[in-house]
């Protein structure tokens, strides 16, 4: 059905029919429910690309994510993601996945921007001093930033306290007697990983503990167990450890499994930034910094994201959600 046979069937003129239908506010409520029902009766579907064009508008987002390390095999940033996209596409809002080599002359995403492909670009995986945000910046183009950076002028961001998280979590197991706590940590300056990083090295200096257990590794689970294994060896093995993300996590909770030191008397304390991973073959209940759902999150950076293209001023745009402690069943006294 067109708007034409529409508007015949209604006694409206094409045009309030097409108005009614693009939300114009020049429309009484009672036009617009008249025509919103017909049209959803007799299955009519709107020509989205001429809409487009006359709105000025695309309807797609992009989602700028590093190649370096891959993000896509990290469960928790693609249920994110998910539920990113399922949000907009409630909206009518296509969501483009754009690798960016940040080790290459020119980037994917700026070809975007500069031929107006997209709305906004959702930047993830943010940097403490961002080039990509300060080119978009330049660029004068709409984009929210998860995480924060350095930047002269204000930005829409979205971000967890991580450094909170794991101040918090290290804080916990200090109070339980420990003094020997272990960080396993990423090997990147992603903003995120060096928030959490110093949460962990604040906490030990509140109560004047060395940092000695820090390692950075790849985010994989034959780093996480290699790196408890090796560290599990020492003369003077840390009593608590601690991981910024899952898939370390993993690895170490396998280790500590296999040493049979998960439970029982001779327990080392484990900590799991985001909870170990769907797909973890270890069924016990680790403590956990735990940053919401992802539904919570998708949700919260979807609205951000059209209101950021509805021309909502950026410094109305920034949200920073506190992390949730899980204590599971993984935090023990020092043996």
């Amino acid at each position: 059905m067109s708007l034409k046979a529409i508007a015949k069937e209604l006694g409206l003129s094409v045009t309030t029919v097409s108005r009614a239908l693009n939300g114009y506010d020049d429309v009484s409520k009672e036009t617009r429910a008249r025509v919103e029902a017909t049209a959803q009766a007799r299955g009519y579907r709107p020509n989205t690309f001429a809409r487009r064009l006359k709105m000025g508008k695309i309807d797609a987002v992009g989602l700028v994510f590093p190649v370096h390390p891959v993000p896509l095999n990290n469960s928790v940033f693609m249920e994110m993601v998910g539920e990113i996209s399922r949000e907009l596409a409630r909206h009518e809002i296509d969501l483009l996945l754009i690798a960016d080599d940040d080790l290459a002359d020119s980037h994917s995403y700026m070809r975007l921007v500069q031929s107006r492909r997209v709305d906004a670009l959702i930047v993830a995986h943010t940097l403490d001093n961002d080039p990509r945000l300060r080119q978009l910046q330049a660029a004068n183009f709409p984009f929210l930033a998860l995480g924060r950076s350095q930047l002269a002028a204000p930005y829409a961001w979205f971000d967890f306290d991580n450094h909170a998280g794991m101040y918090q979590a290290t804080q916990r197991l200090i109070a339980l007697g420990h003094q020997r706590i272990a960080l396993l940590g990423e090997n990147n300056s992603q903003a995120f990983i060096t928030q959490r990083r110093e949460g962990w090295r604040d906490a030990l200096r509140a109560h004047q503990l060395n940092d000695s257990g820090l390692r950075m590794l790849p985010p994989t689970r034959r780093a996480g167990y290699k790196a408890t294994m090796d560290l599990l060896a020492q003369p003077v093995p840390p009593t608590a450890i601690v991981t910024d993300c899952n898939t370390l996590g993993d690895g170490a909770a396998m280790a500590l499994q296999t040493l049979g030191q998960l439970h029982g008397d001779k327990a080392v304390s484990l900590v799991v930034y985001d909870g170990l991973p769907p797909d973890s073959i270890v069924e016990t209940d680790v403590a956990a910094v735990i940053q919401s759902t992802r539904e919570g999150v998708g949700r919260q950076i979807a609205d951000m994201v059209r209101h950021l293209i509805a021309g909502v001023p950026v410094d109305q745009l920034q949200a920073l959600w506190q992390p949730d402690f899980l204590p599971g069943a993984t935090l023990h006294t020092p043996a």
